[in-house]
């Protein structure tokens, strides 16, 4: 006899016990995964709930079980195609893995941060991948309790002060530095870097940055400039690069004086797509006026004219791996050693030799 439940009540644990013909703690026992019963019991429990449209009810099953089977995950800007990607290689290995995401924006602030972290917390997460937004040890305190609580943590893209946690990046030194001297070898002496990081007074030199990859990048152009045997101009770093009036205001600075850059290096593809803009309402052609060139490598990269030249990193396969390796925490599993992540300079048709009427 089939069980009849009131229209709008959802099946409970009672009602599966009924359908399957056992106990309560035996249908509780094999729905919630713990303790044990027999295959048969399991096998008519599972039928039962089946039929009658039963959904766990997963807090109820965390605190039997102490796991959620959830991860969450916290980044900077979801607009940002470079975060879109890393979820996805995330999303792809955690639903292989049977976990379930929870994905939270900070836009770039750590009380957006802090308070996400706290709910995660409150939602019994297993797990937590971040991006941070702030590499300083003041601002993460937040992040300490992610560890103090037992949950496992696993820092996406960027590092943090004194914060024993594991970190998914890749180092961008020598192709930065590589693509420096590229533009460098083509007469470029004024070269721009664009970046949405804050810094208060302006960019001085590499530790203003925290420990971000712009850190790796900007040293490895000053490493292009010192093998050169070319001074470095610090002014042409750019930062604050946050929003489109930010990205005009930079524009504006940057091309407002005598000796303009003659190539632009953009951060991301949010700030390549918000300066492409900008160039072309200011009537400068890539690369005949301007030579660009942006961080990550996206399709349509390819089938813009003139194609853009990229620094292209493995950013799915980063966050598959950030994805496996907080499960192998939360698992008590070894991980294994890091993949050696590296990056790529591809040079396109929006790098050309320094105009003639720019030379210095």
């Amino acid at each position: 006899m089939t069980t009849i439940l009131p229209r709008g009540k959802a099946p409970t644990v009672a009602d599966v016990a009924r359908e399957a013909h056992v106990s309560k703690a035996q249908a509780a026992r094999a729905l919630g995964g713990y303790g044990a019963v027999s295959e048969e019991v399991a096998t008519r429990v599972s039928h039962a709930a089946a039929k009658l449209g039963y959904r766990p009810n997963e807090l109820a099953r965390s605190m039997n079980t102490g796991r959620s089977n959830t991860l969450g995950v916290i980044v900077g800007d979801i607009e940002n195609p470079h975060f879109g990607l890393a979820l996805r290689g995330i999303s792809d290995v955690a639903r292989q893995a049977g976990y379930h995401v929870i994905l939270s924006n900070s836009d770039e602030q750590v009380a957006i941060e802090q308070e996400a972290v706290r709910v995660m917390l409150d939602k019994r997460v297993d797990g937590i991948i971040v991006a941070p937004c702030s590499s300083a040890a003041a601002d993460n305190q937040h992040l300490l309790q992610v560890l103090a609580d037992g949950r496992a943590l696993t820092l996406f893209d960027r590092a943090v002060d004194s914060l024993a946690a594991e970190v998914i990046s890749v180092d961008f030194t020598a192709t930065a530095q590589e693509t420096t001297l590229e533009l460098l070898k083509l007469g470029h002496r004024r070269i721009a870097y664009v970046t949405s990081l804050h810094c208060r007074e302006g960019y001085r030199r590499p530790a203003d940055l925290g420990l971000t990859p712009v850190v790796q990048r900007v040293a490895g152009m000053e490493r292009a400039f010192q093998h050169a045997g070319i001074a470095f101009q610090p002014e042409l770093i750019k930062t604050g690069a946050s929003d489109p009036t930010a990205i005009k205001r930079i524009v504006s600075d940057l091309f407002s004086g005598r000796l303009p850059p003659t190539a632009v290096i953009a951060s991301d593809s949010l700030i390549a797509q918000a300066l492409l803009r900008e160039f072309i309402l200011r009537g400068l052609r890539i690369p005949q006026d301007l030579s660009f060139v942006m961080y990550d490598n996206f399709p349509w990269t390819e089938i813009v004219s003139p194609p853009l030249s990229v620094i292209e990193q493995p950013v799915y396969e980063m966050g598959r791996e950030a994805a496996r390796r907080v499960i192998a925490q939360i698992r008590g599993d070894s991980a294994g050693d890091q993949p050696d992540f590296t990056t790529h300079f591809i040079r396109r048709g929006s790098v050309a030799a320094v105009p003639s009427t720019c030379a210095e």
